[in-house]
Parts: C-alpha cells; sequence; structure tokens
C-alpha cells in the first residue's frame, strides 16, 4: 500500500536541514516566515539570545486588506523591513521555514528588499 507523506512533516525536515546552515546574530537577525492557510508571520530572530526582535503578521491590528494571499505578504514585507530599518537593521539572514520560494514566501522576501533590508 503507498501512504502519502504529510507535507508539513516534509517542510519540517527541509526546515531542519536549512536550519542547520543558518543562525541569526545580533548585527544580522534572521528572518523568519511562517505560512499558515489563511495568515502570514514574519519574525526577525536572534539566535544567540533567543530573543525575537522585530515580528508582523496578517494577525497584527493595524494590518489592513485580505489575509492569505500575495498582497498581504508584500504588505507584511514592507511592515517588517520599516520596523527592522527603525531598530538600526539593515542586514538579515532569509529563512523560508522550509516552504518553496514561491508565491507568498517570495513576495515577503522580494517587499523586504524593495524597503532597505539586505539578504
Amino acid at each position: 500500500m503507498i501512504t502519502k507523506q504529510d507535507k508539513n512533516q516534509v517542510r519540517k525536515r527541509r526546515h531542519v536541514r536549512v536550519r542547520t546552515k543558518i543562525t541569526g546574530t545580533t548585527e544580522r537577525p534572521r528572518l523568519n516566515v511562517f505560512r499558515s492557510n489563511k495568515h502570514l508571520y514574519a519574525q526577525l530572530i536572534d539566535d544567540t539570545k533567543g530573543v525575537t526582535i522585530v515580528s508582523a503578521s496578517t494577525m497584527d491590528k493595524d494590518f489592513t486588506g485580505t489575509v492569505g494571499n500575495v498582497e498581504a505578504a508584500k504588505v507584511i514585507g514592507e511592515t517588517i523591513a520599516k520596523r527592522a530599518t527603525e531598530k538600526n537593521i539593515k542586514s538579515v539572514v532569509f529563512d523560508r521555514g522550509g516552504y518553496l520560494y514561491h508565491g507568498r514566501v517570495k513576495a515577503l522576501a522580494e517587499a523586504a528588499r524593495e524597503n532597505g533590508l539586505e539578504f
């Protein structure tokens, strides 16, 4: 009998593989992306201290627009970049969270780049 693999378990394995190679520091934090079916979350994480420096998501109270699409991802990318520049962070390490670099993840990354983040 052929059993179908769980997409989320495959993604988590891929994420673990990626995380062995990248870490966030105080000077260059990790831009982590989490994508659920409905919402999108982005965080700048300092792995040496284990703290989240800046975060943005479609769950924020100041977020306007529809959630769960590419336009929302662009808004989240702009928001995380603006909040990072307020904290004097210009360079980050991009952690796509095991997701394919395509769709909402790609839109978030490109919007963050356009608004001043370097990765």
